[in-house]
């Protein structure tokens, strides 16, 4: 089936996204990291932060920053005449690659975004653990780190756990339920180029909404609190918490609580 008959289908709501619900096998050492993930950043994640008044001061939203390329193209066509600057992806994103996104685009971003209050404290760039991704120790990187008086670092996902990622729990699928919508309604028709493509993504980027975010991170909070329960494993299934329904009654909390007695248990099992 073409994927342009796949997309116009989701649109009309005859097929939907599905989830693969089958969980990675966990060596003893990948739970051992899962628990010193969670208890190191069960209440330090970047969600929207709002004032005692309930107004919003800081979205959530760092940036989204396509690996793309402009370069001119090299003959005419009936698209463009020659010379006309062409966005095309960059095939090969390597470690020099990433290390230039995140020091000319992730760290602005960081340093122009984030909220003065908060910037006393280490901010964490999470990584997964895909090769050309940088080591926590990279000399350029934490050079480049060292400006405008924060500290930001690196820091990796565990291995094999894709419910410690904020944007497999539903930020990545809430955009792209979002793009599904932008699609023009009277061809019913996918992106069609690079550029289309992207304007797609960054304004479904753009429009989602704070407490959609907001929903994902506790989320991420929950499965971290579940993650802590099953000392490091994964057999659990990903908290419902009736996230609407409490936040239409004001009763949506701030952060996911976690029992003294599990997080001891869990500092206890780090230790042996």
């Amino acid at each position: 089936m073409a994927t342009t008959t796949v997309f116009r289908r989701i649109k009309e709501g005859v097929i939907r996204s599905h989830t693969n619900a089958i969980k990675p096998y966990l060596t003893e050492e990948n739970k051992r990291a899962r628990l010193q993930f969670c208890l190191s950043m069960i209440e330090s994640v970047a969600r929207p932060r709002y004032d005692e008044d309930g107004v919003e001061y800081f979205s959530g939203k760092i940036g989204i920053f396509p690996f793309v390329i402009k370069e001119p193209a090299r003959r005419n066509s009936k698209n463009r005449v020659v010379g006309t600057l062409e966005t095309k992806p960059i095939l090969s994103v390597t470690k020099d690659v990433t290390r230039t996104c995140l020091i000319e685009k992730v760290l602005p971003a960081i340093r122009s975004k984030w909220p003065l209050s908060r910037s006393n404290g280490p901010i964490f760039i999470q990584q997964d653990n895909a090769r050309p991704h940088l080591g926590v120790n990279d000399v350029e990187f934490n050079e480049a780190t060292r400006q405008g008086g924060f500290d930001i670092r690196l820091c990796f996902q565990p291995p094999n756990s894709p419910d410690l990622n904020v944007l497999d729990l539903g930020f990545s699928r809430a955009i792209q339920s979002l793009q599904h919508q932008r699609a023009p309604s009277t061809h019913q028709r996918a992106p069609s180029t690079i550029d289309e493509l992207i304007n797609a993504v960054e304004s479904s980027f753009n429009e989602m909404k704070v407490d959609r975010l907001n929903h994902v991170f506790l989320t991420l909070q929950s499965c971290m609190v579940e993650v802590t329960k099953d000392k490091g494993g994964n057999n659990y299934k990903v908290p419902h918490m009736k996230k609407d329904t409490l936040e239409r009654e004001g009763n949506l909390p701030v952060r996911v609580s976690c029992n003294i007695d599990i997080v001891n248990q869990a500092i206890s099992l780090i230790q042996s």
